[in-house]
């Protein structure tokens, strides 16, 4: 029986004696990967048998299949396994015909055509946004390096197909499904489940948030979403779905609605369909219900309501123009740079603090996302007022995210004097600057922050508010203004080196 007879007739006993069952196991990681886990039925002489198995997703990497008895009743050992991930389609299909002569229909006419060039870049299209693979990167090709078919029609080229390809019959070896092809050995006879475990691309979640601002404007109500995006090449009947939250070490490899709100505070275990633990140094999700993920589907679940959220509005003045921090200098070349820093950031940033505690209404771990702010206007109407990305946040941190620039604050900042004595190997400095609120009826607090970037040494020497100190280099006034009021800060550092 030569390899192509022997393959199909795999084929055939998979699909009559080899099942695999519903109701699957995933482990969803926030890096775009996934643990599979399938039970498949197993009918396996003692000695070698072949099996294959067709239901397996477009990505997975072959070298991370595990194969066992979760009894631990019989012995498994893969002699040999074969993964083809290139099942038929109309490119394959022209680039194995590629130097012959096939048909095209067009118009209800056949024309004959010879495929010189199919088109068809096998690696390109195992590739997909989310995908990783062990490749080189100059091995990648860029869209524009993808080759258009080329067929010959009368004894000229065209650049496109003339018509709707048909095909002879497919060949033995043609695959319909991406398929695992194994030798296996097994010391007794029997039939029995097996696990099949492996990992694989296209299965990924995120978290977002939405926060409601309704009454007050320093407490929310939050409403948060979990998002899966399944583009696998499988579709998941039933699965029982976890979600791995946390920084895990994997290899990268190269690639080419708002809710309601009610009443009640935090959601507890009964009324969840999400629950959490601890595992390892990461945080572990599971859905407490079983879903079915399909291919190419994006499918959402709530994972978090709480209501009452105290969120304190933050505003905070920066004077020192952010774009200059993108030009590296030594600390050394700095303190000599006389105009290094003048340059005025007249923006007042606006954001939002929160304490993740259950005194809080929350305490529970917040896998990384997107945090989206919404307040109700007077008309009852929901409006968009900014979003920011949280970093993964333990319970009992407090979450602070910056959320726009405030329409009706304004600062500004200039330098009055600068004095440097190498010699003696001091440096003064000294800066004024204004923060105005022209908000109508609302009084205001500007936390101003200062950078004192010239020198690890420093000293206040004089100031017109007092200052809270908030690392080595940062220091921190506190301004509270009142509507259409304007107030000035003034203070001068001394380094010593």
């Amino acid at each position: 029986m030569n390899f192509k007879q022997n393959f199909l007739t795999v084929i055939i006993l998979f699909a009559t004696g080899c099942k695999v069952y519903s109701e699957p196991s995933l482990t969803i990681y926030n890096q775009d990967f996934a643990i599979v886990r399938d039970k498949i039925s197993l009918d396996l002489d003692e000695g070698e048998n072949q099996v294959s198995v067709i239901d397996i997703t477009s990505h997975l990497e072959p070298d991370s299949v595990i194969l066992r008895d979760p009894t631990g009743e019989h012995t498994i050992q893969i002699l040999e396994q074969n993964y083809r991930s290139d099942p038929v389609s109309q490119e394959l299909l022209l680039s194995i015909f590629e130097g012959q002569e096939i048909e095209f229909l067009s118009e209800g006419q056949i024309i004959p055509g010879k495929v010189i060039r199919s088109g068809y870049n096998q690696q390109k299209d195992k590739l997909y946004p989310r995908d990783f693979l062990y490749l080189d990167e100059d091995f990648v090709q860029s869209p524009t390096n993808i080759a258009q078919p080329i067929i010959e029609v009368d004894g000229k080229l065209r650049f496109n197909l003339p018509g709707l390809p048909l095909f002879p019959s497919l060949s033995d070896d043609t695959i319909l499904k991406p398929t695992l092809h194994w030798i296996l050995k097994t010391d007794s006879r029997g039939s029995f489940g097996a696990e099949l475990s492996y990992v694989t691309g296209g299965l990924s979640w995120k978290a977002d948030y939405n926060m409601l601002s309704k009454n007050s404007d320093d407490e929310i109500d939050i409403i948060g979403w979990i998002t899966f995006d399944n583009q696998s090449g499988k579709t998941f009947e039933n699965a029982k779905v976890k979600l791995m939250a946390g920084d895990v070490n994997k290899i990268r490899r190269i690639s080419g609605g708002m809710g309601g709100y009610g009443g009640g505070a935090l959601s507890r275990a009964e009324q969840e369909s999400v629950s959490e633990k601890s595992f390892d140094e990461y945080h572990l999700y599971t859905l407490n219900r079983q879903t079915t993920l399909h291919d190419s589907e994006t499918k959402q679940v709530e994972f978090l309501r709480a209501n009452n959220v105290s969120a304190e509005r933050i505003y905070v003045y920066d004077g020192y123009n952010t774009n200059r921090r993108k030009i590296t200098y030594s600390i050394d070349s700095i303190r000599q740079q006389r105009d290094y820093g003048i340059t005025s950031n007249s923006k007042v940033w606006v954001m939002r603090q929160l304490k993740n505690s259950e005194e809080n209404n929350l305490g529970i771990p917040l896998p990384k996302g997107r945090m989206r702010f919404y307040k109700l206007d007077d008309d009852g109407q929901l409006e968009f007022t900014g979003e920011n990305i949280i970093d993964h946040t333990p319970k009992d941190e407090t979450v602070r995210v910056y959320t726009g620039n405030a329409f009706d604050l304004v600062g500004e900042r200039k330098r009055t004097d600068y004095q440097i004595d190498t010699s003696r190997n001091w440096l003064d400095e000294s800066f004024e600057i204004k923060v105005r609120n022209h908000k109508e009826k609302d009084s205001v607090d500007i936390r101003v922050v200062e950078h004192l970037y010239r020198w690890i040494r420093w000293e206040i020497v004089k100031q017109s508010e007092d200052y809270i100190k908030t690392d080595s280099q940062t220091i921190e006034f506190r301004v509270r203004l009142k509507p259409g009021e304007e107030k000035i800060v003034t203070y001068k550092v001394r380094y010593i080196w």
